[in-house]
């Protein structure tokens, strides 16, 4: 893939298939009667996931194909840990929603691995393996990070006590949490895009000066 601009004539010509992902994903969380924040159904945040992935995914994605693998896991990143769904129910949904063999494949390793860990504490179900598994998925950095991008948004945007705590918290892990997604690898496909890395630290007010520079 050579370009954003690519990236976005995919998305469009593959509309019809996308939004039928995307109402899946809705209807999953739905059905486990979730919610974004206090009153907001879940959508509200898969589709600011999604939001962020269409519009920077051209920086990282190499084929054209690989298009509806990754909205698709944006769409459902959550849906192991929060809807019910096993790893082979999301490979499946995947295919019956219209994505080839290989693309169900790529969808539901992403989810796979953007699903947390069992453990007592937020580090516990955000450990070393977890990172580890993100880090070696195509794509699965690029669909944390915007996942985290959405959760800062929501957060600085409340007024609760617990949101704002949350946006501490996210400020506090920063360093840790960009050090555990940073690729270990040439291959894009495991890359952060820069702009979505520097819209996170103003969001978060820190010092992204330099961090891209040879």
């Amino acid at each position: 893939m050579e370009c954003k601009t690519l990236f976005s004539e995919i998305l469009e010509r593959q509309s019809d298939l996308l939004e039928r992902v995307r109402h899946a994903a809705h209807e999953a969380h739905a059905a486990v009667n979730q919610f974004y924040g206090r009153d907001l159904p879940y959508s509200y945040h898969l589709d600011g996931v999604a939001e962020l992935v269409a519009r920077y995914g051209g920086e990282v994605c190499t084929r054209a194909e690989d298009v509806p693998a990754v909205m698709f896991g944006a769409w459902f990143h959550d849906s192991i840990e929060d809807a019910r769904l096993t790893y082979n129910d999301v490979r499946k949904r995947a295919r019956s929603l219209g994505l080839d063999e290989a693309q169900a494949f790529m969808a539901a390793e992403i989810v796979y691995a953007l699903t947390n860990e069992k453990g007592r504490t937020r580090v516990e179900r955000a450990g070393v393996k977890y990172y580890e598994g993100i880090r070696a998925t195509p794509y699965a950095p690029m669909v944390k990070l915007a996942d985290r991008i959405a959760n800062v948004r929501f957060s600085l945007r409340q007024a609760s006590d617990y949101n704002h705590r949350m946006a501490r918290v996210y400020r506090e892990e920063w360093p840790h949490f960009l050090a555990s997604l940073w690729p270990a690898t040439d291959d894009p496909r495991m890359g952060l895009p820069q702009e979505m890395v520097l819209q996170l630290c103003e969001l978060l007010g820190v010092d992204g000066k330099g961090m891209f520079e040879d």
